[in-house]
């Protein structure tokens, strides 16, 4: 027996309350569902083996253990009287003790009748089995090869039950696309196996969770309120009939699978992407899964709108017309995906597109259009409830696969600090915090067209967007750290116009030094044949490219961008 609900299988850092010094002078702990849910007020964040752990132990096991014990709190009302108390309540607390208690069976992970988000006797025609690195995003196994990885597919790799388990959760949401084994029973699998098989649900999307000072308040903020429960959405422990047929029953503890659209919110929260089976073995080191089978499972027909953990892009209206001249589906918005190598507040238009039909970004002509997710539209609602200075986090996951997405290339994982102010686009912070990322990029094209001013007065060509690194790129790594800290301020800040001034000021004061020191590593590599520069003929009229005329331009540039710093000059 491995029973997620008391098992040490969670590795927990402690709220700085529990143990002083910001929860650093215990360390993590290894914790149980039980513990931590009854005392999450205790417990700062989840440490865990990777970043795209975290969403899957939340959507797969501790958010909707809260819902189906507690229910969503009805309205904004409810749910900021939950989040002010700072804690389950004896009431509460005697109702997850008693979910636990009634339900408790069917959390042990290697129950031979009903293990744990698994189908029990899972096995293939000829009794075959894959190592247990094929549950790992970072082991090597098949054509799944990490950079670097210093381990093969030919080295056995021993899970303890508590490794497994969050590996099986991460599995169901993060799974690689393609082939997968064909097990007995499944009626659409051929020859030994089934393709066309989608990456897992969160693969699909770009995870976005609002994190708290603590666990408890973590769960809170990914609860969204208001939204009336169906009677057919039930997490995945409860739907494990083993007779009938899976359309009818909806079963995971079945061989067979099916495409179909989510019940509701604990149905999408736990989705079986996967039939999995885990093999546990005893070793001299103890019992270790070291062998597992991994078939196809469920595959969602479409992200639904009520995913909460996604934000939204909205199709050009000439591509949802061609998409419709296709067949295909021309439904306006689909998940927004994080991008690669991209820092999470350059995406903040994104974010921050909340509110009602109108107050998003519309998507035109030109430009794909986008919504925020649905939580965070959610803490608009409850925004003048909470504290205007809450140190909310949000934590941006994603998996960039490649090679037909039966292999993963990328881990993407981002977080940044966001004030609750943000969230309303009628607000200061909101402007203000939409105009500093304007700002970033705007000098980062601004020293992008300095360099091909030069190249060009050079013979050259400028640096084509696609290909090498550009000095933008090393700008925008330089303001990193300084929007960061511009995000951290105006937390703090509030509505206070006079003090949002003086951090936007400051901004732009260091966000000129820094565009200055990059522009200065571009003019000392300018060739003497600069000054005199070259005469180009372009669409019949003639330009002058020479270093004089990029310094001055370049200048011109900084001085429209950063309206702030060109004005105080003015003045002195």
């Amino acid at each position: 027996m491995f029973n997620l609900l008391d098992e040490p299988w969670l590795s927990a850092r402690p709220a700085g309350d529990a143990v002083g010094d910001g929860g650093r002078a215990g360390g993590a702990r290894a914790v149980g569902l039980r513990r931590l849910l009854l005392d999450a007020e205790q417990f700062q964040d989840l440490v865990v083996d990777l970043p795209t752990q975290k969403p899957a132990i939340f959507r797969q096991l501790l958010l909707p253990v809260v819902v189906d014990a507690l229910g969503q709190p009805a309205n904004a009302a409810e749910w900021a009287e939950m989040f002010q108390a700072g804690a389950f309540t004896e009431k509460q607390r005697q109702g997850l003790t008693a979910y636990f208690d009634e339900h408790g069976h069917l959390f042990d992970l290697f129950d031979p009748v009903e293990p744990f988000a698994q189908v029990a006797g899972l096995h293939t025609a000829k009794g075959e089995t894959k190592g247990s690195a094929l549950l790992v995003a970072t082991a090597a196994t098949g054509n799944n090869v990490p950079l670097f990885s210093s381990r093969t597919e030919g080295d056995p790799l021993e899970l303890t039950p508590a490794q497994a388990a969050r590996w099986l959760l991460h599995t169901h949401c993060w799974d690689t696309a393609a082939i997968k084994t064909g097990a007995v029973g499944d009626p659409q699998a051929k020859s030994g196996k089934t393709t066309g098989n989608p990456v897992g649900p969160l693969g699909q999307l770009g995870v976005t969770m609002p994190m708290g000072r603590t666990v408890y308040e973590t769960l809170l903020l990914n609860i969204p309120f208001g939204q009336a429960p169906l009677s057919d959405d039930r997490p995945q422990w409860h739907r494990r009939a083993t007779e009938g047929a899976v359309e009818a029953t909806l079963s995971c503890a079945l061989p067979a699978w099916q495409t179909r659209t989510a019940r509701g919110l604990l149905d999408v929260w736990t989705w079986q992407s996967r039939r999995i089976r885990l093999i546990p073995e005893e070793t001299p080191a103890g019992l270790r899964v070291t062998r597992v089978i991994v078939a196809a499972g469920d595959r969602l027909t479409t992200t639904p709108r009520t995913d909460p953990h996604t934000a939204w892009i909205g199709d050009r209206p000439a591509s949802r017309a061609k998409k419709s001249a296709n067949g295909r589906s021309a439904n306006s918005l689909r998940p927004r995906r994080h991008q690669p190598g991209r820092a999470a507040w350059r995406g903040l238009e994104a974010l921050l597109a909340v509110g009602s039909v109108g107050q998003d970004r519309e998507a035109t002509a030109t430009r794909s259009g986008f919504q925020t997710s649905v939580l965070l539209s959610k803490l608009r609602e409850v925004g003048a409830r909470m504290p205007q200075a809450y140190p909310l986090q949000v934590e941006l996951t994603g998996i960039a696969y490649g090679n037909q997405s039966a292999v993963i290339e990328d881990i993407v994982f981002d977080e940044i600090p966001l004030p609750i102010t943000a969230l309303d686009p009628e607000g200061i912070v909101y402007d203000s915090l939409l105009g500093a990322v304007d700002q970033a990029e705007n000098l980062a094209t601004a020293v992008n067209h300095l360099s091909g001013d030069l190249r060009r007065a050079a013979g050259s060509e400028p640096i084509p967007w696609d290909k090498g690194q550009r000095p933008g790129d090393t700008l925008l790594h330089a303001l990193d750290p300084v929007v960061r800290r511009l995000l951290a301020g105006l937390r703090a800040a509030g509505e206070d116009f006079d003090v949002s001034e003086r951090g936007l000021e400051a901004w732009e004061q260091k966000a000129e030094r820094a565009t200055w020191k990059v522009a200065e590593q571009i003019f000392s590599t300018a060739a003497p044949g600069l000054f005199t520069g070259r005469t180009v003929i372009k669409d019949g009229k003639e330009h002058v490219y020479r270093l004089s005329t990029a310094e001055r331009a370049f200048r011109h540039r900084l001085d429209t961008i950063l309206t702030r710093r060109a004005a105080g000059r003015g003045k002195g």
